[in-house]
């Protein structure tokens, strides 16, 4: 046989070396992620929908009606369509703060919801706290109420997907209470996915029901358990974190973002390739220190998608691209299972839900002006005063309310009837009043606590006859004048008691006003919606009142 020559078989030799090595090399596995964050219980379309930049001019807003259960599920479906490798995460606040329809229940139909749609993974945000960490808990393993007790058209047996709480321990026992992460294989490739809530819960959420509960630094946390996936083989890491950002674009866009999420993120591990994120209700899809970010808005009018490429080989993610799709309720259909869902416990809440409340002249906002005071705020605040002055029923003068109690506005409708359920969506966490005895001093004191955080000062609502003034140019301490605080015309002695009302959320040092855990002499009372439903039987038609509880100087 006549050999080839030197070059000619020098090349068939590099070729047929070549050639089995291209062969070995696996195509990369396609993974296929769908996201959401802040559902808050929104099974129903929330009423103002998303607002987008208009895609015929974008210097223009406009509405677009989308969101809910029904057409959500109908989405993830399309979604999951042509891809083998898929898997439904979500970044917390999938309960609290709810409309009636799942709060009735304590968000058993939420939780029934997402198990029925697929959800496989979230992480826990800080209203996954709000009944506190065993009803968290329960919602992952079911059983009833534990005031309430059972009361849904069905037993609850808890989620179908898995809770993780990295960030969040048991103080006693060092350990987390939920797993901090979990590993799943596409094709023999692990992905790790860790999920964790903002260090910053415990100032968002009841003392009393996290009590014993730690919640430590979100980046700390995820970088001390990279050695221990590594170990386990894993190179591909997602983080679904309850924390974001703020950024200044369109729904699929990244311009300008700031916020928590931002310095997070620059502070993980390089290992970490993708990241879900929550909390700031907004939409958008970032690359931040070379790694992916996404977030998608609230209420459930938004499924991101996050595609992913795995490289057989170093097992680690290669690429990733990711893109927000409207829950638009116009086109998509409605899921039948959700549906069935929804209406089991229609039937059950509907003769509470639809139970005739009063009526307004206009709608009520709970936007707060520049001042801090929102019409909204103005009226929680005088029913709750309502309810409590009698002297039997606390003998308040006074009633406080704290902004992040107000979830939405009372929208008036054409015949302006509202019902229960309106004032329920306003006021969802179901708090109990308190009535109980302050020092002028303690007052002054408490209304300092509302700029613990200057950047992001909570404004409490304060009911009529009450008044005061605040300095925006003071410091710590001293942004409230002594002066301008006043009770009926008179001003505010600092030495004199006063009966305050406040919710229990406020009482136990909520929102960080702890000076009202000084507060003696407590009563409870009914619980706020109620005593909003009472006053509106009461007073209606009720419209806004005059903005001038609450001054701002400088």
């Amino acid at each position: 046989m006549k050999l080839p020559s030197r070059p000619l078989l020098a090349l068939s030799i590099m070729l047929a070396l070549a050639a089995p090595t291209r062969a070995q090399t696996p195509a990369p596995v396609d993974l296929r992620l769908l996201a959401i964050n802040d559902f808050h219980g929104y099974l129903r379309p929330p009423p103002g929908g998303i607002t987008i930049a208009d895609p015929e001019d974008k210097t223009k807003r406009i509405t677009v009606a989308a969101g809910g259960a029904e057409h959500m599920a109908t989405l993830v479906r399309e979604l999951r369509e042509g891809h083998s490798n898929t898997i439904f995460v979500a970044a917390g606040d999938l309960i609290g703060a709810s409309p009636f329809l799942s709060a009735l229940f304590h968000d058993e139909p939420t939780i029934e919801s997402m198990s029925m749609m697929g959800l496989n993974i979230s992480a826990v945000g800080n209203h996954e706290f709000d009944e506190g960490k065993d009803e968290l808990l329960r919602m992952q393993n079911g059983g009833c109420h534990a005031v309430d007790q059972c009361r849904g058209p069905q037993p609850f047996t808890g989620a179908k997907f898995r809770y993780l709480a990295a960030s969040t321990f048991e103080k006693a026992t060092g350990k987390t209470i939920l797993p901090a992460y979990e590993i799943r294989e596409f094709e023999g490739i692990p992905v790790a996915f860790i999920g964790l809530t903002l260090k910053g819960t415990p100032g968002l959420v009841s003392p009393v029901g996290i009590a014993g509960l730690e919640f430590r630094d979100e980046a700390e946390t995820v970088n001390a358990l990279i050695p221990e996936l590594k170990a386990r083989g894993v190179e591909a890491i997602v983080v679904l974190i309850h924390e974001g950002g703020l950024p200044t674009g369109d729904y699929n866009e990244c311009p300008g973002i700031s916020g928590p999420i931002v310095d997070i993120v620059k502070k993980f591990d390089k290992a970490v390739d993708v990241v879900v994120s929550g909390h700031t209700h907004r939409a958008y899809v970032c690359e931040i220190d070379g790694k992916l970010v996404t977030s998608g808005d609230k209420y459930g009018t938004l499924v991101t998608t996050i595609d992913l490429k795995l490289d057989p080989a170093t097992r680690d993610i290669v690429s990733a691209r990711a893109s927000n799709n409207i829950v638009r309720t116009a086109t998509l259909a409605k899921d039948p299972q959700q549906t069935a869902l929804l209406d089991a416990y229609d039937r059950v809440a509907a003769p509470i839900a639809n139970r005739p409340a009063g009526s307004v002249s206009a709608t009520l906002s709970r936007v707060p002006n520049t001042t801090g005071e929102s019409p909204l705020g103005d009226i929680i605040a005088d029913a709750q005063l309502a309810m409590t002055s009698a002297a039997d029923k606390g003998g308040a003068v006074v009633a406080f309310t704290n902004p992040g109690g107000i979830r939405t506005d009372i929208t008036r409708k054409e015949d302006g009837a509202v019902t229960y359920a309106d004032l329920f969506a306003s006021q969802p966490f179901r708090n109990q009043l308190v009535t109980l005895t302050l020092t002028g001093r303690q007052i002054k004191d408490m209304l300092e606590q509302q700029w613990l955080d200057p950047k992001r000062p909570r404004i409490l609502q304060v009911s009529r006859g009450f008044s005061y003034a605040w300095d925006g140019s003071k410091g710590e301490g001293e942004r409230v004048l002594p002066e301008r605080m006043s009770l009926n015309g008179q001003t505010i002695d600092p030495a004199a008691s006063y009966r305050v009302t406040v919710n229990n959320f406020l009482s136990v040092g909520g929102d960080g006003f702890t000076v009202l855990t000084q507060g003696t002499s407590p009563l409870i009372g009914v619980y706020d919606s109620d005593a909003l439903d009472a006053y509106f039987k009461a007073n209606s038609p009720i419209g806004p009142t005059t903005a001038d509880r609450i001054v701002r100087i400088n």
